[in-house]
């Protein structure tokens, strides 16, 4: 049996392949001392530190969605829809205020053009643009330049807040999904870090119960998640404390943009391998090793290179974020930076990287098909056992 300090590397729908990879730790009776997560990775290694193991992450991750009956809806092929594919989910218009419809991109260019026959009239530019936001197309755009997100991630949140409500109350540990980083380190004694952008402060974050404890674990996970163009951006509210002395406010009343830890760093695994006595910056966000060489260091990270058996192959583009090709463009462009950014610490500690194989998956991919659902968590089982028969 081994203790690893463990780093998850984000991917989006793709962070389904660590379920394989957890069950095969835990069969081979390994445990975890600090979990570190991006993105993807953040929800995994949350839900780990909550208490989930492997089995219940993996049904928590077949989960369908049921109507209010609680009967599973099925789609156009009679096949139940994953819960995942609600994360996806469109912004509603009571999401944004009049004050923030009066200051939109939208607001301005009605009140700059004047278009012959209509009245120039700021109630019924006011009135066109409200009327614009009852079409869920448009919302989607609108939240898009406002919001810097296609899709809301409230369903995302809901859903988190329920799953650490479950495990709180089955595990009798007492998590809840309002904890803070300092409440839910006291109450798992496991010592969890999530990995976010401030693109306010131009400056990663890792967030724990050292850095930032009156932050809830729920919102922190929420940022970590947040891939820039796919969820909107969360601004840092005052009741959420400062981070290491900085109170992440811009102006009185108007907090920092938080975004995905992915655009820095979506394989932090600098955290577990660099020595918090020779590097000062990882000391004072990790705190020092409880004891040097207690634990071993286990980078779990998603190689798009890598074959997935029986996956039958990629599937086409079923939201408007993968056919935008603006967003694609970023996201083409964010890809090569998080790798270039993590690529040198990963060449140098190679040994301790685990590749789990996820080639022809999308990061949005949440609605995929249980046959290709399966097929990734069983390659990332296997490519974990080959890791720890390595040595």
């Amino acid at each position: 049996m081994a203790l690893y300090d463990m780093v998850f590397e984000g991917g989006g729908a793709k962070g389904s392949v660590f379920v394989g990879a957890l069950r095969a730790l835990k069969e081979r009776g390994h445990t975890h001392r600090r979990l570190i997560g991006t993105s993807a990775g953040a929800i995994t290694a949350t839900l780990l530190a909550a208490g989930y193991d492997a089995d219940a992450m993996l049904a928590a991750v077949n989960e369908k969605l049921k109507d209010p009956e609680g009967n599973e809806i099925t789609d156009a092929q009679g096949n139940p829809v994953p819960l995942f594919s609600s994360f996806m989910d469109v912004p509603k218009s009571a999401d944004f205020d009049q004050q923030m419809r009066d200051a939109s991109v939208t607001a301005e260019i009605f009140r700059r053009i004047h278009v012959p026959g209509l009245p120039n009239w700021e109630w019924f530019d006011r009135k066109l643009l409200n009327a614009m936001l009852d079409d869920a197309h448009y919302r989607q755009l609108f939240s898009f330049v406002e919001c810097g997100g296609l899709f809301a991630g409230d369903n995302f949140l809901n859903w988190l807040r329920r799953k650490l409500d479950e495990i709180g109350a089955r595990s009798g540990n007492g998590v809840t999904s309002s904890d803070t980083f300092a409440e839910f380190n006291r109450k798992t004694q496991t010592d969890l870090s999530l990995v976010a952008t401030d693109t306010t402060a131009n400056e990663m974050l890792v967030l724990n119960h050292r850095t930032a404890p009156q932050l809830p674990v729920a919102w922190g996970v929420r940022m970590s998640m947040s891939i820039p163009f796919v969820w909107r951006e969360v601004p840092w509210r005052e009741e959420w404390g400062a981070y290491r002395d900085d109170p992440k406010t811009d102006e009185p009343g108007k907090g920092n943009i938080i975004v995905d830890g992915g655009v820095l760093s979506n394989f932090p695994i600098r955290l577990i391998v660099d020595e918090p006595a020779g590097d000062a910056e990882v000391a004072g966000v990790m705190g020092a090793q409880t004891v040097a060489g207690e634990a071993g260091n286990l980078g779990l990270l998603i190689d798009e290179a890598l074959d997935v058996p029986g996956s039958g192959g990629a599937e086409a583009a079923t939201h408007i974020v993968d056919k935008l090709r603006t967003a694609q463009r970023v996201m083409r462009l964010m890809d090569t930076m998080m790798q270039a950014n993590d690529k040198g610490y990963i060449n140098d500690h190679e040994r301790f990287v685990c590749r789990l194989p996820a080639k022809g998956y999308g990061t949005t991919e949440f609605g995929m098909s249980d046959a290709r659902l399966q097929a990734l968590v069983r390659a990332g089982y296997d490519a974990m056992i080959a890791h720890l028969d390595k040595g």
